[in-house]
């Protein structure tokens, strides 16, 4: 059940201040709050609660707001609950009318909003936001307003559209074939105590203490040789198989019966021990659909190559910026992709958005396949980058504009770099596949938040656009757009 409240868009002079408390309106969760349309997304907010009976739920601005202030600071559950009870532009922010010190709600309802939220349903709040403070004058691709276009018509390319793909790492212990085996024997031997508890049975024999010396003699080693390696794994497989052998003589039982929980972490556990004893007898480091957590089986490994980290494990994910420096989740999916399949999509969004096609294209190699340049070629968009074939020799304009396109591509780096450093996005603590999802889309929906109201002038007055918008206005000796920025930050 979802109880209206019109007055959600109330401004801050009705704000109950505290006595003695004079709040600055020019505070930037104050902007922030301004720049949101809550009764329109309300509106959507309400289509998730269709019945009409029990308690009713949490509007949409408090729900929302926590977790957009969550998600900047990175506090945790218990955490923002006491930041939301002191602060009291925090209080404004999620739609207190006044200053109350007294928990909102409770920090295990935080659990509930993210899985109300969906990536699709915080994607659609995306849009909203970014509708509603566009000015009116301004039409949708940054283009200057002229004459209007008929209906139907195809109007002329403009605009720009950087693409690149990261990795959202999960927050999980690094996973080891040795560990993994010994954290599903536990698991095991508590179903195995849990079964024969419940129902009164004689608990068999299952040799704890010798398992756990054996794991522990290889966790303690310092010098690990693959012969050490595999006679510990040979020995974890097989006290794993003893206890499935157990648990599976049980459930034979007709009065025997599994928790749903306990239910899906057995058929996870099958299959972990499945793809350990296939990666055993063939001697290899690789299956298909690897499982490098119990309790978070959907992670999977995502090969980068990058220095630092070869392998990440997490969600990985396409994001596009537009000239405007609005950014927008295009793919996210935990399996590997290849990203080139994603760039016919992205700039089909931009079409569907703006009515026009980018005038071109900034994205790096693996992007420029032979489809995609010929996809590009056809609706006359310029892809950065070589063309295919041998080299040629490039006049000095070819050479100018091959280097601004270059350095205009680090901006989707830098957004790369600001989401995982101030957003949440480098290190992902929920436990779920739907809240996990959820938080990567609330990230860039709080990055363009922070852009809209004005919090990003240190970082982003003077874009990358503007530069090639005003290179040829500019006099000779006026500086670039680059050595600007450069003096701003």
């Amino acid at each position: 059940m979802y109880k209206f409240d019109r007055d959600r868009q109330f401004k801050f002079s009705d704000f109950n201040q505290p006595m003695g408390l004079k709040m600055n309106p020019e505070n930037r969760w104050v902007l922030k709050a301004a720049a949101i349309p809550w009764n329109e997304i309300e509106d959507r907010y309400a289509k998730l609660f269709p019945g009409k009976n029990g308690m009713p739920a949490k509007p949409l601005r408090m729900a929302l707001g926590s977790l957009l202030i969550q998600k900047q600071y990175g506090y945790s559950d218990r955490e923002l609950v006491e930041q939301l009870r002191e602060n009291p532009y925090y209080q404004y922010f999620i739609g207190l009318h006044g200053y109350l010190d007294k928990e909102p709600f409770a920090p295990s309802l935080l659990v509930e909003f993210r899985k109300r939220l969906t990536e699709d349903v915080l994607n659609e709040i995306n849009e909203m936001i970014i509708a509603y403070n566009t000015p009116d004058d301004d039409p949708p691709g940054g283009g200057s307003g002229g004459d209007e276009e008929a209906p139907g018509s195809e109007q002329e390319n403009q605009g720009t559209l950087i693409l690149d793909a990261t990795c959202a790492p999960q927050q999980i212990s690094f996973p080891q074939d040795i560990n993994l085996l010994n954290e599903a024997r536990e698991n095991l031997e508590h179903i195995v105590d849990t079964i024969c508890y419940e129902y009164n049975y004689y608990t068999p024999r299952m040799y704890r203490q010798n398992a756990r010396k054996n794991y522990l003699n290889l966790a303690k080693c310092k010098k690990r040789t693959s012969k050490k390696i595999r006679k510990a794994i040979k020995k974890q497989l097989q006290y794993v198989k003893r206890d499935l052998g157990f648990i599976d003589t049980l459930l034979a039982q007709d009065e025997v019966s599994l928790s749903p929980k306990h239910s899906k972490r057995l058929e996870v556990i099958r299959e972990l021990i499945s793809q350990q004893q296939y990666m055993y007898d063939h001697k290899v480091h690789s299956v298909k659909d690897r499982i490098v957590s119990i309790s978070q089986p959907y992670i999977r490994p995502i090969v980068r190559g990058k220095t630092k980290t070869p392998t990440e494990f997490g969600a990985k994910l396409d994001m596009s910026i537009d000239e405007r420096g609005i950014v927008r989740l295009e793919r996210l999916s935990f399996d590997s992709y290849n990203e080139c399949d994603v760039l016919i999509g992205a700039i089909e969004n931009y079409h569907r958005r703006t009515g026009r096609y980018p005038e071109r294209v900034l994205v790096d190699q693996i992007y420029r396949t032979r489809k995609n340049r010929a996809y590009c070629k056809v609706h006359g968009i310029r892809m950065s980058g070589p063309l295919l074939g041998r080299p040629k020799a490039m006049t000095p304009e070819e050479k100018h504009q091959s280097y601004v396109d270059e350095v205009d591509r680090i901006e989707v780096e830098r957004g790369f770099s600001l989401a995982k450093r101030s957003y949440g996005l480098g290190l992902l603590r929920t436990k779920l596949d739907m809240t996990t999802r959820s938080s990567i889309a609330l990230s860039l929906l709080a990055m363009n938040l922070s852009r809209l109201a004005g919090s990003f002038l240190r970082h982003m007055t003077i874009t990358i656009f503007s530069r090639c918008k005003w290179q040829n206005l500019l006099p000779k000796n006026a500086l670039s757009g680059y050595e600007i920025y450069l003096c701003i930050c």
